[in-house]
């Protein structure tokens, strides 16, 4: 293999890994919106919502905290 045709394959190979890295980290990058929404509809299926618990009272998405359940 000539010198030019492997720094063109390890000039690749890098490239896939750093393009590679960033949709890894978003991939593991916790619960989802569509988390917070599934867990809207289980609590109110299982004890439906009042004026002192609803998903307003978690600020929404961004307060809420996945580890509470219903």
């Amino acid at each position: 293999m000539s010198a030019i045709r492997r720094s063109v394959v390890m000039l690749g190979t890098v490239l896939v890994g750093v393009v590679a890295l960033p949709v890894a980290a978003v991939a593991d990058a916790g619960p989802t919106a569509g988390d917070f929404g599934g867990h809207v509809v289980a609590c109110e299926q299982a004890m439906g919502f009042d004026g002192y618990h609803n998903p307003g009272m978690h600020q929404g998405y961004s307060g809420w905290d996945p580890t509470h359940t219903c």
